[in-house]
């Protein structure tokens, strides 16, 4: 979905406030339970972004040097790339990541990371053929698995035509020829996780080696 359905954080944190102005008789009582509110405020925000990720365009980092930051979802934790910049909230995702254009590419690439719930999201056989099925027949791909630190991972590989599904219909936004696709599936302890980053083949040929790092780097929690 295009927009995310998590509230603003000014939105919650001036309903709290209202709320506790209204409760509270005495000064020190009113400050507490406004403190209270917006805590509670902020962690409906959490749940309902999936991760609380920071505004949009922030380095992955989180910080001015740069350095790679850890995210989780699912019971599994995962490095996110230093090079990679956190996108906004949502709807149905646990992040956003953005990787810069390379080599003439007019169009970042973009990882997307996603997690229903324990049972939920459908077989990993089925997302697998659902994703080959997002690009034009003939598009070459490619599966493996492999074992990360207890954890199994279903990896997949597509290049050819993409057909940029968007919206709640998921519907093709547009053919994008000379396209790939890197994905990996983490079966977790509460659920599977899916990875998805897509994007012109060059820049994402290029990103392989990040996104190779950060399947390396799952970890239960």
């Amino acid at each position: 979905m295009k927009r995310s359905l998590a509230p603003s954080i000014p939105m919650l944190l001036a309903a709290t406030l209202l709320v506790a102005g209204c409760g509270g008789k005495g000064g020190s009582s009113s400050s507490s339970s406004a403190a209270g509110g917006a805590d509670q405020a902020r962690g409906m925000l959490g749940a309902e972004g999936g991760q609380g990720a920071p505004e949009s365009g922030m380095p992955a980092g989180g910080d001015e040097s740069g350095s790679p930051t850890a995210s989780s979802a699912a019971g599994i934790a995962w490095t996110v790339p230093s090079s990679w910049v956190i996108g906004a909230d949502r709807a149905m995702r646990v992040a956003t990541y953005s990787i810069p254009a390379v080599g003439g590419d007019a169009e970042a690439a973009e990882c997307g990371v996603f997690y229903f719930g324990p049972n939920q999201g459908g077989g990993v056989d089925a997302n697998i053929e659902r994703w080959i099925g997002q690009f034009e027949s003939g598009a070459k791909s490619n599966r493996s698995s492999k074992t990360v630190s207890g954890l199994r991972v279903e990896l997949v590989e597509v290049s050819g035509s993409y057909l940029a599904p968007s919206g709640p219909m998921m519907q093709s936004s547009g053919t994008k020829p000379g396209s790939k696709l890197l994905g990996a599936i983490a079966e977790g302890p509460e659920g599977a996780v899916f990875f998805k980053l897509t994007g012109p083949k060059r820049t994402v040929d290029a990103a392989r080696r990040d996104f190779d790092t950060l399947v390396a780097s799952l970890k239960k929690q």
